[in-house]
């Protein structure tokens, strides 16, 4: 499909939730303006004329193409909800297939990004901001794990989908978070937990792990260093 009607996508490279978006938006080849949000000081304008709920992800889609750092048009339609823009997306730009045409796959790649949404966040947030112990995430990944086919590189098989988009922005973090011992937990505890997760338990996770980050989208909208700095400065990372 050709893209007809302009695209504004409102994200912050902070968010795994704007990350799948993006990811959508670069595997469909968009054309699309980004718009950089801080939660924490964010324009009037934004709740108003974009996400009544204030958050990020959105996108506002058709009428003219906004002026920089100004509300978009009354005529675009905006939308919002990270996986309700994935899902967007595939009907959008159908040749760019992110979401295969057919239905078992398709119903299968929900249930995936079930997991990744239920599970794989709730652990994410359980060991990284809320001082639980790294079991939830651990069984978090047993989970996603388990739902991997044996036989193919993806979620639902051998091209990477919205489903896998949906998990690698969490899973990208979680290694990187480790890997720089970065979380409420004690100090070095992230080191000793990234060992468990490297362990050949997790074989077919760290292969999926590799194989969605060798993805050229993947690679255009992760930014390692810019990742650490923002983390390293998160004010809920403090520790006792």
């Amino acid at each position: 499909m050709v893209q007809t009607e302009q695209i504004t996508f409102y994200t912050h490279v902070y968010s795994p939730y704007c990350h799948r978006v993006h990811l959508a938006l670069e595997e469909a080849k968009a054309d699309y303006t980004i718009c950089s949000i801080n939660l924490m000081d964010k324009p009037k304008w934004y709740t108003e004329k974009v996400n009544p709920t204030g958050k990020i992800p959105a996108l506002a889609y058709g009428g003219p193409k906004p002026a920089e750092d100004a509300p978009p048009s009354d005529t675009s339609v905006k939308l919002r909800e990270s996986l309700v823009l994935l899902e967007f997306l595939a009907d959008l730009f159908p040749g760019a297939e992110l979401l295969p045409a057919d239905a078992v796959q398709r119903a299968q790649a929900r249930l995936f990004t079930g997991v990744a949404e239920g599970a794989l966040f709730e652990g994410f947030k359980a060991y990284f901001f809320m001082r639980e112990p790294a079991q939830k995430l651990l069984d978090a990944l047993d989970a996603l794990q388990a739902a991997l086919p044996a036989d193919k590189p993806f979620a639902v098989g051998d091209k990477w989908c919205i489903a896998d988009m949906a998990a690698a922005p969490f899973l990208a973090r979680i290694v990187l978070l480790l890997e720089q011992d970065l979380g409420v937990y004690p100090a070095g505890e992230g080191v000793k937990t990234l060992a468990v997760i490297r362990g050949e338990k997790y074989a077919r996770l760290n292969k999926y792990i590799e194989d969605v980050k060798a993805q050229p989208s993947f690679k255009a909208t992760w930014d390692e260093a810019t990742q650490i700095a923002i983390w390293s400065s998160n004010p809920m990372f403090k520790r006792d």
